[in-house]
């Protein structure tokens, strides 16, 4: 049984009443009752509410069905964004729990590798300072010979001078006729 003869048939039960009820009234009141006119005033009323009923159930009932489809569709709508909203809601949540935790991560991390900065620039300072080391021995050893080698060039030069001065005092021109005689017997000696 569909819907529309099940209010049609309980309209028609409704107004069936009605007009017993009307004529039972009727009947008490006797005197009052106006007869048939009082009737058809009910019966009148009865085909009008049935009229309207008709109208209303065939453009109604489109209008309803699609406004509740509109409806469905826009509470499903909303409970899918509801949904999402909770489950953003629940990542930023727990993105925001672990967020001190990610700090306490990162400061150590960062601890860690300013400590491992530290020690490669002590380190790199170290072997500069080593290097510098080098570099400064090698060049005072440098500096020592090259002192060296200026002293003995010095030495030499007042040795060949001092050499000189004793030469040219004890060198005689007698001195020097004998080293001449010396030197040519000598070479008569020899057999070249």
């Amino acid at each position: 049984m569909n819907l529309g003869k099940s209010i049609f048939s309980s309209l028609f039960v409704c107004g069936s009443c009605l007009v017993f009820a009307a004529a039972a009234f009727a009947a008490e009141e006797g005197a009052k009752a106006e007869g048939p006119g009082e009737l058809f005033k009910w019966v009148n009323f009865a085909i009008v509410v049935l009229a309207l009923l008709w109208a209303a159930r065939r453009k109604a009932a489109p209008w309803f069905r699609d406004n509740a489809k509109n409806i469905g569709s826009a509470i499903s709508k909303a409970q899918a964004a509801k949904a999402e909203a909770e489950r953003v809601l629940k990542d930023a949540e727990q993105r925001l729990a672990r967020l001190e935790e990610e700090v306490h991560t990162m400061r150590a991390e960062a601890g860690k590798d300013a400590a491992a900065e530290a020690e490669r620039i002590r380190a790199l300072a170290k072997s500069e300072v080593e290097k510098v080391e080098v570099a400064a021995k090698a060049e005072m050893q440098a500096a020592e010979r090259a002192a060296r080698l200026e002293l003995k060039a010095l030495a030499a030069k007042l040795a060949v001078d001092g050499a000189e001065s004793l030469v040219a005092k004890q060198l005689t021109p007698q001195t020097q006729d004998e080293l001449i005689v010396g030197f040519v017997k000598s070479l008569e000696g020899s057999p070249n």
